[in-house]
């Protein structure tokens, strides 16, 4: 049974007994009591810590800088997880069986991205040091009389256009590599919550779109892991071109590690979108 609440005003039990003090100690009561109230209602009348806080020009231009120097210095764990590209289009739905692996290093960190087909395994290596540009390199791999894949490190060659799509889906190739965080441009906008989660909004823009490539990226960066919540990128007139949401979290009964178990982007202008379903310990 719940206990009886408290008479007064429901929050705080309020009572004063004028009858056992003079008129100078019932006169500072209710002083005190005024100062109070007066603190309660003020307290009231702030906005919520759920409100979004907008920064101003200055102060966004310096944090959201801070926060892009943050990300980027800090490498990831070495991983190798498996998954599949479930790719949704106006011409059909095709899935492709996909490696994902991160070796980490003294001085950077090496991000290699496989696409397997029938005949042959597509490579894109992506290599990313502290305060330096990402470089993107890519190289094919094919099978012999006896089925086997054999690794053609002899093909690697730099990525031409690192806005094309991967594997055939709606990631491109730059965003695998979070290309847009190394724009010079990053502002946090505002500080607010996103999916029950503090998050911090940065803006980065591209002052040199190229073609099919992004003009802005709006992204919601959670406040304790630095983790992308949630990412909107846009055109050079302002529209939304893709949207970018991971999904499925879900903890290790082996290593008791939350894990993520798929991302989706969406492609707004070609009506499409890409899952990756990750093969996680469940």
């Amino acid at each position: 049974m719940m206990p009886r609440r408290p008479s007064g005003t429901g929050i705080l039990p309020v009572r004063i007994e004028t009858h056992r003090r003079d008129a100078r100690a019932t006169k500072n009561s209710l002083f005190r009591l005024s100062l109070l109230l007066s603190a309660l209602f003020a307290v009231a009348a702030m906005a919520p810590p759920s409100q979004p806080i907008t920064l101003p020009p200055e102060q966004a231009a310096k944090e959201g800088r801070a926060l892009v120097d943050e990300m980027l210095s800090q490498p990831p764990d070495a991983s190798t997880t498996t998954g599949v590209l479930a790719i949704r289009s106006k011409i059909g739905y095709r899935e492709i069986l996909v490696d994902f692996q991160t070796t980490v290093t003294s001085t950077n960190w090496l991000s290699d991205y496989k696409a397997h087909y029938s005949d042959a395994t597509r490579h894109i290596l992506i290599l990313h040091t502290p305060n330096h540009p990402n470089t993107y390199t890519q190289f094919a791999s094919a099978r012999n009389e006896d089925d086997e894949k054999i690794d053609n490190r002899n093909s690697a060659q730099p990525v031409k256009d690192i806005w094309a799509p991967f594997a055939g889906s709606d990631f491109s190739i730059a965003d695998l590599g979070l290309e847009f965080l190394h724009w010079p441009d990053q502002k946090l906008l505002q500080k607010e919550m996103k999916r029950s989660r503090s998050c911090r909004v940065l803006e980065s823009t591209n002052p040199n779109p190229a073609a099919g490539g992004y003009a802005k990226v709006k992204s919601w960066v959670d406040n304790e892991s630095h983790g992308i919540l949630l990412a909107q990128a846009f055109d050079a007139k302002g529209n939304k071109l893709k949207e970018f949401a991971p999904g499925d979290f879900s903890k290790s009964k082996t290593t008791g590690q939350w894990q993520l178990g798929k991302m989706q982007i969406s492609n707004f202008q070609t009506d499409s979108s890409t899952t990756v379903r990750f093969d996680v310990d469940k």
